[in-house]
């Protein structure tokens, strides 16, 4: 099951369900909408109303990041899914990279990362103030938390369905893309593997940003709570 958070995505939405419906193995997508303004939710609603594979959360407003995860985390594991995939809506995450993250899962690994930062992986039309936030966000959870993963503030991962099953998702205090970093800390600290691919992220071309101010200080407060 891939799980697609959405708020206002409705230039990508059709085109991201096909590609991803198109991927070998009779991959699932789940759309999480936010009560989009743009009609997201009802775009993912005719896809689904022609697609088994193709299922819709609505939920009442813009929740966060997190929530957003962890309902599709519910979703998947109460409909019997045994690797959940999260992903952006935005095309930043290539849908053809899905059977590497689950071909490593397949492997013996816990969770899988698409990865940015480890040889082959890359970069593509971020600004130079993004980049440098995310290097740094990374390097402090490598150094206050001892997180081995080279990107932890990643969002284009692959969890086996016992990671979801272990850790409590109901503790895990972030609500952001903080989210991401306070999941892959307390994976490891639970003693599962942790795995990454390359991938090639390319900054989005359609649509708007979500990152603001506010998340950030979010991750930078996440890094702090959890070091004590």
């Amino acid at each position: 099951l891939v799980i697609v958070p959405t708020y206002n995505e409705r230039e990508n939405m059709a085109k991201l369900v096909q590609r991803l419906r198109s991927l070998p193995g009779d991959v699932h997508v789940l759309v999480v909408d936010d009560n989009s303004p743009d009609g997201t939710g009802a775009i993912a609603d005719a896809l689904a109303a022609s697609d088994p594979g193709v299922h819709v959360l609505h939920r009442a407003g813009k929740l966060g990041l997190g929530t957003a995860y962890r309902a599709g985390f519910q979703y998947g594991l109460t409909h019997g899914f045994q690797y959940l995939c999260t992903m952006d809506a935005d095309f930043s995450h290539s849908p053809e990279s899905i059977p590497a993250l689950l071909e490593k899962a397949a492997s013996g690994y816990d969770l899988v990362i698409g990865s940015r930062y480890v040889p082959g992986g890359e970069v593509i039309g971020s600004p130079a103030t993004r980049k440098f936030i995310s290097y740094a966000a990374n390097w402090l959870a490598h150094t206050t938390l001892g997180v081995t993963a080279h990107d932890c503030t990643a969002g284009f991962r692959c969890y086996r369905r016992t990671v979801l099953e272990t850790i409590d998702l109901d503790t895990i205090f972030s609500s952001g893309y903080s989210f991401l970093i306070e999941m892959a800390f307390h994976c490891q600290r639970a003693g599962f593997r942790i795995g990454e691919v390359p991938i090639t992220f390319v900054n989005r071309t359609e649509g708007a940003s979500k990152i603001n101010r506010g998340e950030i200080f979010k991750a930078f407060y996440t890094l702090l709570r959890l070091r004590t």
